[in-house]
């Protein structure tokens, strides 16, 4: 069963099956302070696990989590406070830890969607010059999850492609997709943290060169 109804969950209609629960009902804007956004997810995920002791949990975390600058953020903290509610009340669980996602609609304030809007619209904005991201394309979980997972019990992935992109490489996908200039400036800032990625996620993504994927997804999604 898939309990949620936004990008991810709708990604997974087609691999939802009764002796699985996934779980796509999280807060979706990493930004989110309000406690009660929170308290939501997490009793919406205690009495899934309450009512379907015997279900497999298909939960859905994020990269982020190794960000040592969100450590404290109450997104990441709600995050790791879920995780550690599964490992230490459910059987048959697998955490998915995912990156940036790229799919048509969604939160618009995810990366892709934020960049394509503001060329789009011709706003300007600032861009992070050392800032670099790890991109998803929505299409790649249920695949994933279907030839990879579903005899995988008991453990936590990091999933994304794995390739870190800086964003003026992202910028210029996406502008030369929709035959518009960017209209921003650059600061000398930004970070990123890195991903231990194991060996299924690697040869998930095995023969796909990072500008080819990044070209798939600006083709796909803009």
């Amino acid at each position: 069963m898939i309990i949620g109804n936004g990008l991810i969950a709708n990604s997974l209609i087609n691999i939802d099956s009764e002796e699985n629960i996934f779980f796509a009902s999280g807060v979706s804007n990493s930004l989110e302070i309000r406690s009660s956004e929170f308290e939501r997810e997490f009793s919406l995920l205690k009495n899934s696990v309450e009512k379907y002791p015997n279900n497999k949990l298909f939960y859905f975390s994020t990269l982020s989590v190794n960000d040592l600058s969100k450590r404290n953020s109450p997104y990441v903290l709600h995050k790791l406070e879920i995780e550690d509610f599964i490992k230490n009340n459910c059987s048959n669980y697998l955490i998915l830890r995912i990156g940036n996602i790229v799919g048509k609609g969604g939160n618009p304030n995810t990366l892709f969607n934020f960049l394509k809007n503001q060329i789009t619209n011709g706003s300007e904005f600032k861009v992070h010059s050392k800032a670099r991201r790890l991109l998803l394309d929505i299409d790649d979980i249920p695949t994933f999850l279907s030839t990879n997972c579903l005899d995988i019990k008991n453990t936590t992935i990091n999933f994304a492609y794995p390739f870190y992109y800086d964003l003026k490489g992202i910028i210029n996908a996406i502008q030369n997709q929709i035959q518009k200039n960017a209209n921003y400036t650059e600061s000398d800032e930004g970070d990123f943290y890195k991903v231990d990625f194991d060996e299924t996620t690697n040869e998930f993504f095995t023969g796909i060169k990072p500008d080819e994927y990044l070209k798939i997804l600006a083709e796909k999604y803009i």
